[in-house]
């Protein structure tokens, strides 16, 4: 049997105080790519989220922060603690399923997607959840606690510093990534539920890289640098002196940009399956993979879907070189092979460029 919680007046409270003290995602002022990036994991979650590098004091954890603001709502099972689906079979927990099997009438709720925080010295029962395996063994009943995996379901998962989280978490991590579910087994009792998440991380290289399995992990990698025009940097401590003077006013002021930006993200999912991505294009996508050297498909596929969402968001119907282009370098730049004393890195946008001439296409904005 599984514990089931429900997110009460309390959680929803906790939850608002907290948004109320987020900086406002539109008044992120430049940082487009980073921001764009973030966006395209919010409309499809099947692109596999994004990695923000960068020195600090660039904004990284503001904009994962600020993206809870403007996610877009689901209906969800109201009392399920996964947020199943409601009306997808294939993607409940097996009590979820149980329950549509014998006729039940499943309690539904819209719940804004959230930005699950994962920290770096969380314990792997915390992450995953944990069995009390007394009351198996005695009462022959599995009693889950549900983890951090649990609350990410169809929600964002964020980890801050994630290049320094221990092995053995990034293991899990990869292995619910890879299967949309968290399986947990101790002692010979397992208990498994759906853990689909769009990963989210944050890191300075300076303080470490991260391992080569989780990094090829990420659908999109941005590195974002300190803003140097100086118009830009004093509007930047414009912003944040008057955020932090009076939060609730300056959060007013971009209400409005903040509301449109939610329903772009929603129109844009909308959109999504109506995109269309031509041979011609799919030829484009291919040649810069192959040009660049790129292992696998993965680059294939997830450049293929970060390009027909930037289409979506953007109102339109069919997929150019030049929206490829704008996502190129995010999908492919930290899945090219550096050789050994290798000195320069391979450009994406020359690859693409030279790709784009070769198939005589036109790069039109």
């Amino acid at each position: 049997m599984t514990n089931r919680e429900t997110n009460g007046p309390e959680t929803a409270e906790i939850e608002a105080q907290s948004t109320n003290r987020t900086f406002p995602f539109t008044a992120i002022v430049d940082q487009g790519e980073m921001k764009r990036a973030l966006l395209l994991n919010a409309i499809n979650p099947d692109i596999g989220g994004v990695l923000i590098r960068g020195e600090r004091g660039t904004a990284k954890s503001t904009a994962v922060r600020a993206l809870a603001d403007v996610l877009p709502s689901r209906e969800v099972v109201a009392d399920c603690p996964y947020g199943c689906p409601p009306h997808d079979h294939d993607r409940m927990c097996a009590e979820c399923r149980d329950r549509t099997e014998r006729g039940e009438e499943l309690p539904t709720e819209e719940r804004r997607m959230r930005v699950v925080d994962l920290p770096l010295n969380a314990s792997e029962d915390r992450v995953v959840g944990s069995i009390d395996l007394e009351r198996a063994v005695q009462e022959g009943e599995r009693d889950f606690e549900p983890g951090i995996l649990a609350e990410a379901n169809r929600n964002v998962l964020y980890v801050d510093e994630v290049n320094l989280l221990d092995d053995h978490i990034v293991d899990v991590l990869l292995d619910a990534a890879a299967m949309g579910e968290n399986i947990v087994e101790r002692e010979g009792v397992s208990f498994r539920h759906p853990a689909e998440f769009i990963l989210v991380g944050t890191m300075n290289p300076e303080e470490g890289d991260l391992r080569p399995q989780l990094l090829d992990r990420f659908g999109l990698v941005v590195d974002v640098e300190g803003v140097s025009e100086v118009d830009d940097r004093v509007e930047i401590s414009r912003r944040r002196a008057a955020f932090d003077a009076d939060p609730e006013a300056f959060r007013e002021g971009y209400e409005d940009q903040q509301t449109a930006l939610r329903a772009d993200i929603v129109a844009a999912g909308e959109r999504l399956a109506d995109v269309t991505l031509g041979d011609d294009v799919a030829r484009l996508i291919a040649g810069v993979n192959i040009e660049l050297d790129v292992d696998g498909h993965r680059g294939d596929i997830t450049l293929r879907r970060a390009a027909r969402t930037l289409a979506a968001l953007e109102g339109d119907s069919t997929v150019s070189p030049s929206t490829v282009r704008r996502v190129a370098r995010l999908a492919l730049q930290h899945r090219l092979q550096r050789l050994p004393f290798e000195e320069e890195e391979t450009d994406v946008m020359t690859a693409f460029h030279d790709v784009r001439r070769e198939l005589g296409l036109e790069d039109w904005e």
